[in-house]
């Protein structure tokens, strides 16, 4: 499934930050605040566990979330992922830094702010599902709204639309024992839509389903995004899956932010040997895209989409002539041209590369 959606180039870099997040840190701990300072002068996080007994959580965290778009954080089992999803509406309570969304420094909201922020602005998505056995599928995705204060008719009717927008038309009276982890996870998903909050959290949503459900759900949540536009804080540990879905990617290592940016500068110029690591074994022709190889100039052939992938661009390129396309971005409009040569070059190299300047 395309990422049609997907803005690039100069609109994509143009898009309002909906979440700001500065020098944010969390060290688990009675004196946790005293080990800012060794933790920001180079205290690794086994140093700081042998020798004081805390828990580096989050170092340093400084990430802008564009408004409307996916912004995956990624990581393996204990990197701070999941860490910092629940700061942003403060499940967990960070040692030092600030959290904007709107403009709005979350941390120094108020208990009644608070809540009301949790309501209205944010909702979230849990790996485990979280749903409330004792209530059918219509009255667990319509809990948000009943929370809100919203009356009875109008929640059960909100509920039956998001219900059947996630393919579960019929199963409204079913409870969640009868239903599959695919479906239960289907629920889940519904029920953070419905409250109709501009910020989706989804810590692991999809980590417990099997890999075909796992897509499924994956195309349900892009295609959903197609028509919402919401802003969607992801967590994954699977680089598949952040490169499939994500507008732009964090990946962290020990509770620090090792690189971030959209999923081809994460291929394309890998920031250290950890990370050349973790994607060296994905399929690069599927997920390179044209635009981050195109060079100055047209070609009079045929074009090629910006947001081809090189797997697809191979043939039109190899037919052609000069074994060379003119790159069009989505208007239409051609903004540079691709070889063959470098289309193959992108595809050996393994190692850093230097990202091709992007035209508009």
């Amino acid at each position: 499934m395309g990422r049609d959606f997907r803005l690039i180039g100069t609109a994509k870099n143009m898009s309002k930050t909906k979440l700001k997040i500065k020098n944010l840190y969390k060290i688990f701990g009675h004196k946790g605040s005293s080990f800012i300072s060794s933790v920001s002068n180079g205290m690794s996080k086994q140093e700081l566990l042998d020798k004081h007994g805390h828990v580096l959580g989050l170092n340093d965290i400084n990430l802008d979330i564009p408004e409307q778009r996916i912004q995956v954080i990624m990581g393996l089992s204990g990197s701070g992922k999941s860490t910092l999803i629940r700061h942003i509406n403060r499940l967990i309570e960070p040692t030092s830094g600030e959290i904007f969304v709107d403009d709005e420094n979350v941390l120094n909201m108020s208990q009644t702010q608070l809540r009301e922020f949790r309501r209205k602005k944010t909702s979230m998505v849990f790996q485990k599902f979280a749903l409330l056995p004792h209530k059918t599928v219509s009255q667990n995705v319509a809990y948000g709204l009943t929370i809100q204060g919203v009356p009875e008719g109008e929640a059960k009717e909100k509920s039956h639309k998001w219900i059947d927008s996630v393919g579960l038309g019929g199963f409204e009276e079913r409870y969640p024992a009868q239903l599959s982890g695919g479906m239960q996870q289907r629920v889940g998903l519904a029920r953070a839509l419905a409250t109709d909050a501009p910020i989706l959290l989804m810590d692991e949503a999809f980590s417990a389903l099997d890999p075909l459900i796992r897509t499924d759900m994956q195309n349900i949540l892009l295609d959903l995004q197609k028509e919402l536009h919401k802003t969607i804080i992801f967590i994954t540990h699977d680089l598949d899956e952040a490169l499939r879905i994500g507008d732009n990617i964090a990946i962290l290592r020990d509770g620090k932010i090792i690189q971030k940016g959209d999923p081809q500068e994460i291929i394309m110029s890998p920031a250290d040997d950890y990370i050349t690591d973790f994607i060296k074994d994905i399929n690069r022709s599927k997920v390179i895209e044209v635009r981050s190889i195109m060079q100055k100039g047209t070609s009079k052939g045929a074009t090629l989409k910006s947001s081809c992938s090189l797997e697809d661009a191979l043939k039109t390129l190899n037919s052609e002539k000069d074994k060379q396309c003119s790159v069009v971005n989505e208007e239409g409009k051609k903004i540079g041209k691709v070889t063959l040569d470098a289309a193959i070059n992108a595809l050996l190299r393994e190692k850093s590369v230097k990202r091709s300047e992007k035209y508009k």
